[in-house]
């Protein structure tokens, strides 16, 4: 039997750190040029829909990166800076404050549902554009 190499099996810690870096930067810099344009072309409520979404999944890449940092630090038997239940509480207290600032951000500005769906799908595209240049590169 002839043992294959996965690309997966190349990847290294520093890569996955730039992947998540540019992911972040590509998230924000995208969604606020669409919200730029969207401002023009539907008005400022569905802007700031979209504006909104894409803070938190901005947000949420920068907070499975610190997640990420934890668990190779912890892999790679590294001294941590916090303990695993303070990171899973902070974590889950932070998807919580997500979740309020998409309902507040619906009752108060009444802009656009698809456009604040926008913005949040936005961290999964940048993610996978990444992870296809990443794997292209390996």
């Amino acid at each position: 039997m002839s043992e294959e190499i996965t690309p997966l099996a190349g990847l290294t810690d520093a890569a996955l750190e730039t992947l998540l870096k540019n992911a972040i930067r590509d998230t924000l810099l995208v969604g606020l040029v669409s919200a730029a344009v969207l401002l023009f072309v539907s008005g400022w409520r569905n802007a700031a829909m979209l504006v909104v979404g894409v803070a938190i999944s901005a947000a949420s890449i920068l907070e499975w990166r610190r997640l990420v940092r934890f668990v190779n630090a912890k892999l790679d038997k590294q001294k941590v800076p916090k303990s695993t239940v303070l990171v899973v509480v902070s974590f889950v207290l932070k998807l919580t404050v997500f979740v309020a600032v998409i309902y507040g951000s619906l009752k108060c500005f009444h802009g656009s549902v698809v456009a604040l769906l926008c913005g949040l799908g936005l961290a999964f595209v940048t993610l996978a554009w990444g992870a296809l240049k990443l794997l292209r590169d390996l």
